[in-house]
């Protein structure tokens, strides 16, 4: 929903304006926490159903007697994965167009460059971050769907099982692990790249040691490797 948003607000300004308020706002995410919670709930409704997962400590779709739910959540996954990351890029695109405009009508001013960038970084972050979280999880489940609805890890969590497991086990368990961590990433991705702190300390580190190799090369420099690391050491202002 922020994706869509974002972009809608990037590429369609005068739509996003006239047609958007905090009302509608509101409106859409409960139409889609209400989408969400009653999708959650069919298993009661008998469609599909949760089951007991190795090592015995959480429980998920069952890919074996619930495989139209499963498929079902894998699929809308992936395509919330594919939705966002096309409107994150098409709205990295826009930002990119709308910056080269204004280079070339007149110098633009370094408010509007900073935002920019900002907003790049933010996007890309987020991107990386959820794609490397639930993607995983996503893939394992359609492989094990199209495996016929194997189960191989609804074994018990006796300590004589623990080295019998196959390796499907421990990378679903790992699978299940990097989607609850994309929750705790997410705020950080936006606390770490807000107002670029990283970016700028990078920036201004190679600028440094680009001027130092710059003067360096103009100029008798006997101590290069010395100038240089005194500039990546400096703080930056």
């Amino acid at each position: 929903a922020m994706a869509v948003e974002r972009a809608l607000a990037i590429r369609a300004p005068h739509w996003y304006a006239s047609h958007m308020s905090p009302r509608a706002a509101q409106r859409g995410l409960a139409a889609i926490w209400a989408a969400g919670l009653a999708f959650a709930l069919l298993p009661l409704a008998g469609l599909g159903r949760y089951a007991l997962q190795w090592p015995g400590t959480w429980c998920f779709i069952s890919t074996a007697g619930g495989s139209a739910f499963a498929a079902a959540f894998a699929a809308l996954g992936l395509l919330s994965l594919v939705v966002t990351g096309a409107c994150n890029l098409a709205t990295i695109e826009a930002l990119v167009s709308r910056c080269r405009a204004k280079a070339g009508a007149a110098q633009p001013g370094p408010r509007w460059g900073r935002i920019t960038t900002e907003t790049l970084l933010q996007l890309l972050g987020i991107m990386c971050v959820l794609s490397a979280c639930w993607s995983p999880l996503l893939v394992s489940m359609l492989r094990m769907l199209s495996e016929q609805g194997a189960e191989p890890c609804r074994g018990g969590s006796g300590q004589s099982q623990l080295w019998e497991l196959p390796r499907e086990c421990h990378l679903s368990l790992t699978a299940v692990r990097l989607a609850s961590l994309n929750q705790i990433l997410d705020p950080w991705v936006y606390l770490l790249l807000h107002r670029m702190l990283l970016h700028r300390m990078l920036l201004q580190r190679c600028c440094r040691a680009a001027s130092a190799v710059s003067r360096c090369s103009n100029g008798p420099c006997r101590d290069t490797a010395g100038t240089l690391a005194q500039e990546l050491r400096r703080s930056p202002a």
